[in-house]
């Protein structure tokens, strides 16, 4: 893919009012978008996202009831991807999660490991001050990482995508932890991605110049 090609697919994106509900992704294509994310970078390697991907009608509908911001996308998308992060208590130095991440997932020397989990607890201790609510803020900034990437790699596979954060954050928590798909001791609701092929045609993209977005400093 040459540069002109990515730049027409980075115009062509946008985010979809209402997708075409007899399109539907195909598996190859959604796992490339899917590992798109889990490749993504991460704060000292922390990794903190979780992907739902739900396709069941009913649930897309239960969900679009609570969800503002996607009343129509919501139910029309092909797949919508509910992105969680981990909880603060999963990025504590001394969690079975990053143990287990930096030793085992991770193939890491113990000597490594015990470095970078150094370095986790410095982190809390001193940036966040072990307050929970800032190192929920801080998982969640790591998992916006991934849905940009997944945007990105949406729109290069010519795949139809809408960010949805306008919805009841207790309401959709209790619908999935009702259907034990949620385990809020271990993750939080960061935002949906709505993903299929659109229903409509957009008009051109608009965006501030590029001067006056860019300043290289020599």
């Amino acid at each position: 893919m040459n540069n002109t090609e990515i730049l027409n697919a980075l115009n062509n994106r946008y985010a979809c009012k209402e997708f075409d509900k007899n399109k539907k992704i195909n598996d190859e294509d959604l796992n490339l978008i899917l590992e798109s994310g889990r490749l993504s970078p991460s704060s000292i390697g922390i990794e903190p996202w979780k992907f739902l991907v739900i396709s069941n009608e009913d649930l897309k509908n239960e969900l679009a009831a609570v969800a503002l911001g996607g009343k129509k996308q919501i139910p029309s998308c092909s797949h919508l991807v509910i992105l969680l992060n981990r909880a603060a208590n999963d990025l504590k130095a001394d969690s079975e999660y990053l143990n287990k991440l930096f030793n085992e997932d991770k193939h890491l020397p113990k000597e490594v490991a015990d470095i970078m989990l150094k370095m986790i607890k410095d982190v809390n201790d001193n940036r966040f001050k072990n307050n929970e609510k800032e190192i929920n803020h801080y998982s969640r900034e790591q998992v916006y990482i991934a849905l940009g990437t997944m945007l990105t790699t949406s729109a290069l596979i010519g795949i139809d995508s809408c960010t949805i954060g306008g919805y009841d954050a207790k309401a959709v928590t209790k619908i999935l932890s009702d259907r034990n798909l949620l385990d809020t001791n271990h993750f939080n609701i960061s935002c949906m991605l709505a993903l299929g092929y659109r229903n409509e045609n957009p008009a051109s993209k608009t965006r501030r110049s590029f001067e006056d977005v860019v300043e290289f400093v020599k």
